[in-house]
């Protein structure tokens, strides 16, 4: 028998072998194309469907923060409206990033947003999996007969 070692994963050739999971292979694809890695973030499993996600997004004011949900996709964007004020402000040092991102992260089937919060500079946004009770595994009751 052959051990079989992977040692990278080939998504192309994939295709090959599976049917009707073309948009796994597209989205495993896309994940890893997301190149940047501001602004920081935790993944938190609280329970088996409860999930928490933090972002560091200190220095973004109400209204510079969008968090949208389309098909499987979070995205979670910030645009920094500069004012007036701090156009004329001369920073000796900047250390708290201005920059504009757009973090986008793949939720599962029938995962939904339920709570989004920003408290101390960390933007908290609870996910959690609610499956309609049509789609949660059934037990089928047997007959027997004599």
């Amino acid at each position: 028998m052959t051990n079989l070692t992977l040692r990278s994963l080939d998504i192309p050739t994939l295709h090959k072998h599976a049917i009707g999971f073309d948009s796994l292979f597209d989205r495993l694809l896309n994940s890893t194309t997301n190149a940047t890695n501001y602004p920081p973030y935790n993944i938190i499993k609280e329970t088996d469907d409860k999930f928490v996600l933090e972002l560091a997004v200190a220095g973004f004011k109400e209204g510079e923060i969008d968090v949208t949900v389309e098909k499987n996709t979070l995205t979670v964007s910030g645009e920094k409206i500069a004012t007036q004020n701090e156009e004329q402000l001369a920073y000796l040092h900047r250390g708290i990033s201005a920059r504009s991102f757009a973090r986008t992260f793949t939720i599962g089937d029938y995962v939904e947003v339920v709570d989004a919060v920003i408290q101390d500079g960390i933007l908290t946004i609870v996910l959690e999996r609610k499956i309609p009770e049509e789609k949660k595994p059934k037990k089928i009751a047997i007959n027997y007969t004599k």
